[in-house]
């Protein structure tokens, strides 16, 4: 497989086998409209040459989890209507589907808790009224955690069997992260990337998830470099790369990595664009900011 082949996933062409991960960019309007700077950070992203870029979209009474997963539905009916290219379901990193997989949030005793069948339930049925809601011929992708890495959190062998489910109901693809926000052993974005080794920190849980699941697979967490990207799709670990933090330093990554220039991203992975977005400045790369006031960034 090429890195920079075109290639669908359902109805939806991609450029290439590069995506941009689901982002807390922090920038949207109070009614939650898309601000100018918002929609500029989408377009830099689409004119830097990344294939496909994405943004993410407690107990729970009956009518709340049927309330929820109307909302889901009719959000991406809103969205494709829109004229958005698919819509992603984010059931990753402690976030409300992401508890209901989770032993660690998820202590119901009724048809939602238990088992792992029980617990992706809210989930099967979202995925069930999405897919009522926009077509068969609509993208209809999920984020989801291989595991929490937490103690009594969501384990590999149980995020498989509902990586099974979603395939056996009509998911187009699955981009598999892992790790919870609200701490752990380990974080779904890690720090001190400074070498391959460290990179693509998910592949081994890939690797097990690829043996059962039969959908196209996205991998992130910690993709810094091209060849660690060209390893993982020429030997069919992954078919899609999915990058976060590299691309709010270098939206033209991909653009770059085309021309020849295959040095890896510039990101320090340091985490230091927290900041700005938890202090409602939005999404940026701090550093650089600063390489801009004195000399270009250093790859």
């Amino acid at each position: 497989m090429d890195l920079f082949e075109t290639t669908e996933i359902n109805s939806m062409k991609l450029a290439n086998r590069f995506i941009r991960s689901a982002t807390w960019e922090g920038m949207a309007a109070d009614d939650g409209a898309a601000t100018p700077g918002l929609i500029k950070i989408m377009t830099d992203l689409a004119e830097g040459g990344v294939g496909l870029a994405k943004s993410p979209r407690k107990e729970l009474s009956e009518g709340d989890i049927q309330g929820i997963v109307e909302a889901f539905a009719k959000a991406s009916r809103r969205a494709k209507e829109a004229g958005f290219d698919g819509v992603q379901i984010h059931a990753a990193h402690g976030y409300l589907l992401s508890q209901f997989l989770s032993p660690i949030y998820n202590h119901r005793t009724d048809a939602y808790g238990g088992d792992i069948q029980n617990r992706s339930e809210v989930l099967m049925m979202i995925l069930k009224a999405i897919r009522e809601s926009v077509g068969p011929d609509y993208p209809v992708l999920i984020k989801m955690n291989c595991g929490d890495f937490q103690d009594n959190g969501l384990v590999l062998d149980d995020a498989i069997q509902v990586g099974k489910m979603l395939a056996g109901a009509g998911i187009d693809a699955i981009e598999l992260s892992g790790g919870l926000l609200t701490g752990g052993k380990l974080s779904p974005s890690r720090m001190g990337i400074h070498s391959m080794e460290k990179e693509a920190y998910f592949q081994r849980e890939a690797v097990a998830f690829r043996k059962s699941v039969h959908v196209p697979l996205i991998l992130v967490g910690g993709n810094r470099s091209y060849e660690t990207a060209q390893q993982i799709v020429e030997n069919g670990i992954a078919d899609y790369i999915s990058l976060c933090r590299p691309f709010i330093r270098e939206p033209d990554l991909i653009n770059r990595w085309r021309s020849g220039d295959i040095a890896k991203s510039a990101c320090l992975s340091d985490n230091k664009c927290f900041g700005p977005i938890r202090a409602g400045k939005g999404l940026y790369c701090v550093m650089d900011r600063k390489d801009k006031v004195g000399s270009p960034p250093k790859r």
